[in-house]
């Protein structure tokens, strides 16, 4: 290709030729360099003693003895065990390596490099240890989604504000212990919750929709190079419990990735596998459709498996309502705890305590992310040997992405409520390191305050300034929740991206907010449903791609409350991957 491109070089004016030469070239060079490459990543930060898998992915189709490979100068087989994989071929692009289950004992820095006589490639890792352990518990809050917004729409609700003041604090408010966190993947700067979650949970980066996996160019979802996760980690080196707690289905990206290592996070079947397989003590949540054989009426399965016999047949609790989750729980001989509570993603509070909206008339006796998070607690402590919980408040994400605010006003009001229950915990059993902490942020804003007495149309009865004065929500009820949200005076709160839509200013009473519709053609269009209830309801053209019918995540900082010993490493700016190495550190997991 070179050689041609000198050639035409030859045969054209030199002032045309050049910016296609250099065209070409950067193609040529950049497809050979961004093809190959080393798994685990450059810069990855890897505890000492896990175990990952090592690819190694060339441009080229080469024999197996071509290949050198070296970990700090040395032949890979003085650090790796485990026999390769090679595959000559894969998918056509060239030769591929595999390691799988590799452990690195020793804490330094590495350098690995794998040459061909037509390549080489070199990556660096930093493999580090633990030291002792410093805590028995480890409560990781996930509020989905949740964004600064979030949290201070919540708070004017909850506590109330006279004079600038705010009349109390959510329960994570005071947390000593503060940092912002980053939350890119691998692959781009917006993340989604399966990447940003699989961060918390291994301590590597990974792509969008994917988890407990670097993303190679398998086409098998299931065999990309694998990562340990927490979970994993604690089940393999230790006698500890582990629990997992969502409102969403538990096959969702967050609790997913937990346990689980796939490049989609929509295979929801095999993330219900994978649950049972985890020995996870405590795993309550939504997502009952994967649970049941596909003869079963509300079954997503494409199998026979019944995993909730599984369940029980492994000597758990099975609750299925609020009412079974709470008697179990209080039961002194529950050891093992299997809950679902849904189909699909449980209701919010908004709508279970007062609006009675979405599936609520159908589900009536779902739990509240508190009583299963109390239901947690009550059984992972009774093991002397201490636990790992997660507790994810789901519905903030599936709230903010139709630009449902209230709603997910109120779902952070609940986390606050979780959260509580929680600290409550750490009081007698002071060795317990909570965290709270969004996986990734969405666009939402506070501008000022829309006021129904102001004259003229919609949007002139939105104030700012001194002109925003306060909302008049009434006080709310002792767990924090206003009873009425349509009030004269009410939050202005805006999303910064967004799809076409109608901008109404008032809360969504008939069930969550649905911006865009598909039209014609096949683009989104603005719901016209919410024009025909409100006559002088605002079109707002989206600033988001036409395919796109939601709001998307933001690249914003996430902001991460702690408290307990080991909360003290959260401070500054961090990569979310540090979430990961401040809790097995305090858990003493890579010690040597």
């Amino acid at each position: 290709m070179i050689f041609l491109a000198t050639i035409f070089l030859k045969t054209m004016h030199i002032s045309r030729l050049l910016p296609l030469c250099s065209a070409l070239l950067l193609t040529l060079i950049s497809s050979h360099i961004y093809a190959a490459a080393i798994y685990p990543i450059n810069d990855a930060s890897i505890l000492a003693g896990s175990k990952f898998d090592i690819k190694v992915e060339l441009n080229g189709v080469i024999n197996q003895d071509e290949l050198q490979i070296q970990i700090n100068g040395a032949p890979v087989t003085k650090f790796v065990n485990a026999k390769p994989e090679f595959i000559a071929n894969e998918n056509g692009k060239g030769s591929s390596i595999i390691f799988r289950d590799v452990q690195i004992a020793k804490p330094g820095k590495y350098s690995m490099t794998a040459s061909s006589p037509q390549e080489r490639l070199q990556v660096s890792w930093d493999v580090y240890a633990s030291g002792p352990r410093r805590v028995k518990n480890v409560i990781l809050f996930i509020g989905d989604g949740m964004t600064i917004a979030n949290r201070t729409a919540a708070r004017v609700l909850s506590k109330g504000i006279t004079e600038g003041k705010y009349q109390g604090k959510l329960s994570f408010d005071d947390m000593p212990n503060i940092a912002l966190i980053g939350t890119s993947g691998s692959d781009s700067l917006i993340t989604d919750s399966a990447n940003s979650m699989s961060a918390y949970t291994t301590g590597h980066k990974t792509a969008v929709n994917a988890m407990g996996v670097y993303v190679s160019r398998a086409t098998d979802n299931l065999s990309h190079p694998k990562v340990e996760t927490i979970a994993e980690l604690i089940k393999r080196n230790t006698k500890m419990s582990v629990g997992i707690v969502s409102d969403a289905e538990l096959e969702d990206a967050t609790p997913a990735a937990v346990v689980s290592h796939t490049r989609r996070r929509a295979d929801k079947q095999y993330i219900a596998d994978q649950l049972l397989v985890s020995g996870a003590e405590v795993i309550l949540g939504g997502g009952s459709a994967y649970f049941y054989p596909q003869s079963t009426k509300t079954s997503k399965r494409k199998d026979d498996k019944n995993l909730v016999e599984a369940f029980k047949s492994d000597g758990y609790q099975t609750v299925f309502t609020k009412q079974e989750l709470l008697k179990a729980s209080e039961d002194k001989s529950t050891k093992k705890l299997f809950g679902v509570f849904h189909p699909d993603n449980m209701d919010g509070s908004l709508d279970r305590l007062f609006l009675k909206k979405n599936t609520v008339a159908e589900f009536p006796n779902q739990p509240d992310l508190t009583e299963m998070t109390q239901s947690a607690i009550n059984v992972l402590s009774k093991n002397p040997n201490g636990f790992f919980l997660m507790v994810e408040a789901a519905l903030i994400d599936k709230f903010n992405h139709p630009l449902d605010w209230e709603r997910a006003a109120f779902d952070t009001i609940m986390l606050s409520n979780a959260v509580q229950i929680a600290k409550d915990f750490a009081k007698t059993h002071p060795d317990t390191l909570i965290i709270v902490t969004p996986d990734h942020t969405h666009s939402g804003s506070i501008a000022g305050v829309v006021n129904d007495a102001k004259a003229g149309p919609l949007r002139e009865k939105v104030g700012t300034y001194a002109d925003a004065g306060y909302p008049n929500y009434p006080k709310a009820n002792v767990e924090g929740y206003p009873n009425q949200m349509d009030v004269s005076k009410r939050l202005a709160f805006f999303y910064g991206a967004y799809p076409d839509h109608y901008e109404t200013m008032h809360p969504k009473l008939d069930g969550t907010f649905v911006p865009a519709i598909k039209g014609e053609g096949g683009n989104f269009v603005a719901n016209s449903k919410y024009l025909q209830q409100q006559e002088d309801a605002i079109h707002v053209g989206g600033n988001l791609p036409s395919q796109q019918d939601t709001g998307v995540h933001t690249a914003d900082d996430a902001v991460l409350s702690a408290i307990g010993p080991g909360s003290e490493k959260f401070h500054g700016f961090m990569d979310n991957t540090e979430v990961f190495k401040v809790m097995v550190e305090s858990l003493g997991l890579g010690r040597q």
